[in-house]
């Protein structure tokens, strides 16, 4: 492996870091509706576990109500089902063939919850960051001890590899203002 290879292996795991805590953070309530929220919900459908996008038009019909057009009647009861099972606290109500799923207001204590959960999302994604750096370091170190790559070369890779941390670690802090700038705001 050259350093090149190990600088880019090194960026699209910590890339992948990044990309991982945007899903999960698109996960978290907001208080407002968005149809990326059922997206992790999975439904029974033919013995198979489906996302509800796989079964469904999943829409916005306003501002705090999403709206599930299942593509099979007898679907309804099914997907229903799944939403009210699901750790996201809704209450979906189905009208013919259609199934509303209003979003509640969030409270202020359930906001600062969140925001503690967002904080924890982001500390996971630093230290997965910071584990790349580590593994990165110590390839640094291996390949020097079998006298592949030079001490300055070394010394610039691991400046390097530290750089790309920085950056990554000042987007995962972006990341969380934005979140928890929306999740406080009514």
């Amino acid at each position: 492996m050259t350093i090149a290879d190990l600088k880019k292996n090194t960026e699209q795991k910590m890339q992948k870091s990044i990309d991982a805590l945007k899903t999960n953070l698109a996960k978290i309530r907001t208080g407002r509706a968005h149809p990326g929220l059922l997206d992790h919900i999975m439904v029974d459908y033919y013995g198979a576990p489906t996302p509800i996008n796989g079964v469904a038009n999943v829409t916005l019909l306003d501002a705090r109500t999403i709206g599930v057009q299942p593509w099979e009647k007898k679907m309804v009861a099914v997907i229903e089902k799944a939403i009210r099972e699901s750790d996201l606290g809704l209450n979906p109500a189905t009208q013919g063939d259609l199934i509303r799923v209003p979003t509640p207001a969030l409270t202020e204590e359930r906001r600062r919850e969140l925001t503690k959960v967002v904080k924890g999302e982001g500390e996971d994604s630093k230290v997965a960051v910071r584990n790349l750096r580590r593994d990165a370091n110590e390839q640094l170190k291996k390949m020097l001890k079998d006298k592949l790559i030079t001490e300055d070369d070394d010394r610039r890779t691991q400046d390097d590899v530290q750089k790309l941390t920085d950056r990554y670690v000042a987007d995962i802090d972006k990341l969380l203002a934005e979140k928890e700038k929306e999740i406080m705001t009514v």
